[in-house]
């Protein structure tokens, strides 16, 4: 239902919530301090995110694309990513860079931004259900630093409650267009 909800959202209230969520994001702390940021590039309604990084003040952070890995793994890297860089058709049909020489480790990074289907107050979400950042993320209590977790939805997808499974990894914080 919130998939269908964000998919039936008209371009203009896309580039609106883009507008608002990139207000928003500028203004948090964490990602105010933060200079290795990963984002995504939205797909299936997703809100983008992409605004915050054409803000004069923002392009000289350095931002990173995650990028499924070869199939079997199940989780996702990190490589770093500039406007108009080329990319490529991962097998679900979302764009990302091809894979780096050197994939970036998602504990290097200060900030990621992970897109939400759900969420609650508690820091719980619901993802795409492919598993794929809670696998890359269920690592990070081992190394040596650990980035900020920052879900990004439009507002409308806030429940009052999900149920978290033990694997699933929730968010510190989230942001949306509200």
């Amino acid at each position: 239902m919130m998939r269908q909800r964000r998919r039936a959202l008209t371009p203009g209230m896309q580039r609106q919530a883009a507008r608002n969520l990139a207000r928003n994001l500028a203004t948090h702390p964490a990602i105010r301090h933060a200079r290795r940021i990963a984002r995504y590039l939205p797909a299936d309604g997703e809100i983008d995110p992409g605004l915050l990084f054409q803000r004069s003040q923002w392009q000289h952070r350095h931002a990173f694309l995650p990028i499924l890995a070869p199939l079997g793994r199940g989780s996702l890297l990190f490589a770093h990513w500039r406007p108009g860089m080329r990319l490529v058709r991962n097998r679900f049909r979302i764009d990302e860079p091809p894979i780096p020489q050197r994939p970036v480790p998602a504990w290097t990074l200060d900030v990621i931004l992970l897109p939400l289907v759900a969420f609650d107050n508690a820091g719980n979400r619901l993802g795409m259900g492919g598993g794929f950042y809670d696998r890359t993320l269920a690592d990070l209590a081992r190394r040596p630093r650990r980035p900020r977790l920052i879900g990004v939805a439009h507002h409308f997808q806030q429940v009052p409650q999900l149920d978290a499974a033990d694997w699933d990894i929730p968010v510190d914080a989230v942001i949306t267009d509200a």
